[in-house]
C-alpha cells in the first residue's frame, strides 16, 4: 500500500509540474521591469512597469512611513515586438502627483487581481537649488558582462545617488530573442531603477524596428504631462542647480527612419537652450549638462570616426554638404558646461575644447574654462568588451578602458565634482575632476 501511494504521488507530481505555463496564468500578470523617472515638476514621479499578459489595472499604492495611504491609477498600452513571434507586452504607467519635495516614499505597483510587486522606495525631488545633486553616469551596459551592475546596485540601495543618467546602449540588444533580452535587462536594472529615477537616451543598440523597444518601455518627461513614446528621444528636466538635456545622436545615422526628426530635435534643443538661458532660469539652474550617445570627440583606435575625424563629425559639425544641425556651435553659443557621451567602451576625460582647440581656464584647466568639458563614459560592461585607445589627442586629458562608471556631485552654482570608478580595481577611483565656474553662459567667441 505504501508503495502504491508513493507511485501515485510521483505520477501526480509529474503531471502537475509538466503542465505548461501559458500567458493566461496569473504569474504573467505580476509586475516586472519596474523603473522610475522624473516628471517636469518636483511633485511628480512616474512609475513604469510591464506585465506579460493583459492586465487592465495600473495601480501604485504608496505613502510615507511604510503606510500605503495613497493610491494612484494610470494607463496601460500594448507593445508588440516586431520579431518573428510578435510577442505582446503590456506597458503600465502611473504618475504620482502632489509629492512632498525631499520626502521619502514607499510604494508597490500592480493590481488587486494579479498581485503586487515587492516593496520599493524613493525620495521625491527637492523643489529648490540649494542641495547636492548626486548622479551615476554611464553608457553601454548589456544583459551579459554588466561588470558595473553589482556595485551600482549596492551604491544605489545604500542611498549614494539621487538619479542615474544612462547614456545609451542597453541589453545588447533589447530586441534580441524576440525581445526577451530586453525583458531580462530591464529586470536586472530594477534593483537600481526601482529606487531612483533612471533617465536615458537612445544608442545605436536600441535602433531595431525604429527604436520600438526603447520608445515603448521608458517614460521620459515631456510637456503637457505626457511621458514616454517619442519623448524618450529628446527631452530636458531640472534637478537642483542643474538643467539636463538628453537627445539622440542616432537620428543622424539611421536615416531610413526619416530626416525630419533631425530638424525637429535641433530646433527643439535650441528653443530649450534659449529658455534655460533666460536670466531667471539660469540663476536657478546655472549648470547646463547634456547627454547623448555618439561622442563629438574620441581617441579610440578601433573606430574610424575616432581615428580619422576625431569623433562623430555629423554630431559636431552637422550633416555633410549642407553643414547644418551640428551641436558644437549651438552648445558653445548657449554656454553648455558639461557634455556626457558614451558609445566607446572606455572612459575619456577631455580638456575644455571647442573646434578641436583647447580652451583651459587661466587659473587651472577646469577653473572658468572657455569651452565645454566632454566626458566619454561607455565602460559599464557589455558583451563587446573594451575599446582600445589610440594616440592621445591634444585635447585628451585622461584615458582608461577599465570597466566602470562615473560619479558626479553638483555641490552648488559654482562647484561640480566628477570621478571615475574602476570595477576592475575593486571600486578604486582612477580619475577625478573639479569643474569650477564663477559664471555660466556663452563662451567668449560668441
Amino acid at each position: 500500500m505504501t508503495l502504491l501511494s508513493g507511485v501515485l504521488i510521483f505520477l501526480i507530481f509529474n503531471i502537475v509540474s509538466s503542465k505548461p505555463v501559458t500567458s493566461n496564468d496569473p504569474i504573467y500578470g505580476q509586475p516586472e521591469q519596474i523603473h522610475l523617472s522624473y516628471g517636469l515638476d518636483p511633485s511628480l514621479m512616474i512609475v513604469t512597469w510591464v506585465t506579460l499578459t493583459e492586465v487592465n489595472d495600473s495601480i501604485v499604492e504608496y505613502g510615507q512611513l511604510d503606510l500605503f495611504d495613497k493610491r494612484a491609477t494610470g494607463s496601460v498600452s500594448i507593445f508588440q515586438d516586431s520579431g518573428d513571434e510578435k510577442r505582446q507586452e503590456y506597458i503600465h504607467r502611473v504618475v504620482l502627483h502632489d509629492l512632498i519635495p525631499g520626502q521619502k516614499y514607499f510604494y508597490h505597483c500592480g493590481s488587486d487581481e494579479y498581485g503586487w510587486s515587492p516593496l520599493f522606495w524613493f525620495t521625491a525631488m527637492r523643489n529648490d537649488s540649494n542641495f547636492v545633486v548626486r548622479m551615476a553616469v554611464y553608457g553601454d551596459m548589456g544583459k551579459d558582462n554588466a561588470q558595473s551592475m553589482a556595485r551600482l546596485q549596492e551604491e544605489t540601495q545604500a542611498g549614494h545617488f539621487d538619479l542615474i543618467l544612462h547614456v545609451g546602449d542597453m541589453a545588447y540588444d533589447m530586441n534580441d530573442d524576440n525581445a526577451r533580452y530586453g525583458d531580462q535587462y530591464m529586470n536586472s536594472i530594477e534593483s537600481i531603477a526601482g529606487y531612483i529615477p533612471y533617465m536615458t537616451c537612445p544608442g545605436n543598440h536600441e535602433n531595431a524596428y525604429n527604436f520600438s523597444q526603447y520608445v515603448a518601455k521608458f517614460s521620459m518627461p515631456w510637456p503637457n504631462n505626457t511621458y514616454g513614446g517619442d519623448a524618450n528621444h529628446y527631452y530636458s528636466f531640472n534637478v537642483g542647480p542643474v538643467h539636463v538635456i538628453s537627445f539622440s545622436t542616432e537620428f543622424y545615422y539611421y536615416l531610413q527612419y526619416g530626416f525630419e526628426q533631425i530638424i525637429n530635435q535641433y530646433q527643439w534643443i535650441e528653443r530649450d537652450l534659449k529658455e534655460a538661458n533666460k536670466p531667471e532660469n539660469r540663476a536657478k539652474h546655472p549648470w547646463i549638462i547634456t547627454m547623448a550617445h555618439k561622442p563629438m570627440y574620441c581617441s579610440n583606435n578601433n573606430d574610424d570616426e575616432c581615428l580619422f575625424a576625431n569623433g562623430y563629425i555629423f554630431i559636431r559639425l552637422g550633416l555633410p554638404f549642407i553643414q547644418a544641425f551640428g551641436f558644437e556651435d549651438l552648445f558653445a553659443k548657449y554656454g553648455v558646461d558639461l557634455e556626457f557621451w558614451a558609445h566607446e567602451h572606455s572612459y575619456e576625460r577631455l580638456w575644455p575644447v571647442y573646434n578641436t582647440t583647447v580652451y583651459n581656464g587661466t587659473k587651472g584647466a577646469y577653473i572658468d574654462p572657455d569651452a565645454p568639458v566632454h566626458i566619454v563614459t561607455g565602460s559599464a560592461g557589455c558583451n563587446e568588451r573594451h575599446d582600445p585607445f589610440g594616440v592621445p589627442r591634444p585635447w585628451t586629458a585622461f584615458q582608461n578602458n577599465d570597466y566602470g562608471y562615473t560619479r558626479m556631485n553638483i555641490y552648488n552654482s559654482s562647484h561640480l565634482y566628477l570621478e571615475q570608478v574602476s570595477d576592475d580595481q575593486g571600486g578604486k577611483v582612477i580619475d577625478s575632476m573639479w569643474l569650477i565656474k564663477s559664471k555660466h553662459g556663452p563662451y567668449s567667441y560668441f
